[in-house]
């Protein structure tokens, strides 16, 4: 059970916190590379911050303040030049470093006081890396946007879906780290939503501990031992915000204390048949979190699933009302040592898992289950992916971990896997 004090600072994210401050120096996804190309600029709130991201025509990302430093016009509805963000109000010129480059009357009438060198406007780096486009609201010097192992893969076909979720992100990170409430939020409870008899495996024993990127936790189900990978290799949490489990990424990028951003990246091996395969362009879409039509939390997929559990929890949950057992000792683990990284940024030193080793993150690898499947695939797709699920899940032929899947998206995966359109026999020359 945590002090009100404590709760407090784990939740509060904004620029001068002790938590804000830490999230800072670290890299967020925020975008994918795909919706720039679609629509060049987008509003963004994050860390508290109201921001736009836009990319202009010469292919540069900026990250700046929403509103103009002149008449504080909403600059998401400006558009991309060539070379920055054009305000739609009166069409002062921002690059991405926040430099002013033009005012048009000012120049006419004035062109001798060159006013626009002494207005700026906040500027946040951006760079691409794996379909997403990641912020960095920190001081410099900025640390490297990590190359996670999976981003270096090949012949996978990957999407990007976001979701926002009305809660603090911590609670969504403590969920990460808590590995029992697979057998009953996405088993049992799967189970019973759908009418379904009996119960999933038990876990049977469970285990935490601190590697270089974060925490990782291993666990025994009925049925298995500690011979299973599930015990010998885990999942991890990544840090300070992220959710790793092989095939793919979750990461709880905080809007402001009371919103989440859920960025999810996934990624499915295509069958050797269908290789060599690349994607010029990786997906993204937008999955909803409430039915339209009961304006209830949509409990369908394992994400929504989970969106459930941590709203549910309140906006902000209070820690100080919990009664903690032996199956939460990684979340007290995460919570000890994200407060003593605050603690440490406070004091001016570095937190765990920043990377500045350009040569280490040429391939940051992961405890990863079935890491041989991911990197050379099989012929044997179905089996494959049945045995690498965790036991007690249900294998699901859609795409099982959020829902609202665009069609066109669905349709780009079967023809990647080689998969038959429903209603063709696969066993038929048009299949």
């Amino acid at each position: 059970m945590l002090s009100e004090e404590q709760n407090k600072a784990l939740t509060q994210v904004g620029a001068g916190t002790p938590m804000g401050e830490l999230l800072r120096r670290y890299w967020m996804p925020i975008a994918a590379v795909a919706e720039l190309d679609d629509h060049p600029t987008k509003p963004v709130r994050l860390l508290g911050e109201t921001l736009v991201l836009y990319k202009d025509k010469a292919g540069n990302y900026g990250l700046v303040d929403r509103h103009c430093p002149h008449r504080r016009a909403d600059l998401s509805y400006g558009w991309a030049d060539d070379c920055g963000l054009r305000c739609h109000y009166h069409g002062w010129l921002w690059d991405h470093t926040g430099r002013c480059l033009q005012q048009p009357f000012e120049e006419t009438a004035h062109p001798e006081a060159r006013f626009k060198d002494r207005v700026r406007i906040k500027a946040y780096p951006v760079e691409a890396k794996a379909g997403l486009l990641w912020a960095y609201l920190g001081p410099p010097p900025a640390p490297l946007v990590p190359t996670w192992e999976p981003f270096t893969w090949a012949n996978g076909f990957v999407q990007i879906v976001f979701s926002e979720v009305p809660c603090n992100w911590f609670q969504c990170q403590e969920n990460s780290i808590d590995p029992v409430h697979f057998e009953w939020l996405h088993s049992n409870w799967s189970r019973a939503l759908n009418g379904a008899d009996g119960r999933s495996p038990t876990h049977l024993k469970v285990g935490f501990e601190e590697f270089e990127y974060g925490i990782t936790y291993r666990r025994v189900l009925e049925g298995q031992s500690e011979q299973d990978e599930l015990w010998t290799v885990g999942r991890c949490c990544l840090w300070p915000n992220c959710l790793f489990t092989g095939g793919h990424f979750e990461w709880r990028v905080p809007i402001d204390d009371g919103n989440m951003l859920s960025v999810g990246w996934f990624f499915d091996r295509v069958p050797n048949e269908m290789e060599p395969y690349k994607q010029d362009r990786i997906p993204y879409w937008v999955s909803p979190i409430r039915d339209a039509l009961t304006d209830r939390w949509i409990t369908s997929h394992v994400m929504n699933q989970d969106f459930v559990a941590w709203v549910g929890q309140g906006t902000v949950a209070d820690r100080t009302q919990e009664h903690l057992g032996e199956s939460d000792r990684g979340v007290i683990m995460m919570r000890r040592r994200i407060l003593e990284d605050a603690e440490r940024v406070a004091r001016g030193e570095e937190p765990k898992a920043v990377i500045r080793d350009a040569e280490k993150n040429r391939c940051l690898r992961l405890p990863i289950i079935g890491r041989d499947f991911f990197v050379n695939g099989s012929s044997r797709v179905e089996s494959e992916i049945s045995r690498q699920r965790t036991p007690g899940l249900p294998l699901r032929k859609e795409f099982p971990f959020l829902t609202g899947q665009p069609e066109e998206v669905r349709a780009a995966y079967r023809r990647a896997m080689g998969l038959p359109e429903p209603g063709v026999d696969a066993r038929s020359p048009a299949g």
